[in-house]
């Protein structure tokens, strides 16, 4: 959604976009991006966007960057703490 927008508040000729996802538990150790211990496990998400129009490669490029800087990548990237609230209704 974020590409979306910002292609069309751009005016470029984004017609669609893509995405695959894929998520596997891994050693650090076989994880080129990882910082933790090469024994602990991480979680790995791969992402392949694929991004439908003609497109210049600037467009294309700048894209790509922006999806990384979308909230739900900023979200998944950052250390996740979870609150749980439990309530009861009769």
């Amino acid at each position: 959604m974020t590409l979306t927008l910002y292609a069309q508040r751009k005016e470029w000729p984004l017609e669609g976009v893509n995405i695959e996802l894929s998520h596997e538990r891994v050693h650090a150790k076989d994880c080129e991006d990882c910082e933790e211990d090469g024994d602990a496990k991480v979680e790995l998400i791969r992402r392949y966007i694929v991004l439908k129009g003609p497109l210049s490669e600037e467009q294309s490029q700048r894209l790509g960057e922006l999806a990384q800087r979308c909230p739900v990548h900023r979200t998944l990237n950052a250390t996740a703490h979870i609150v749980d609230e439990v309530d009861t209704v009769e």
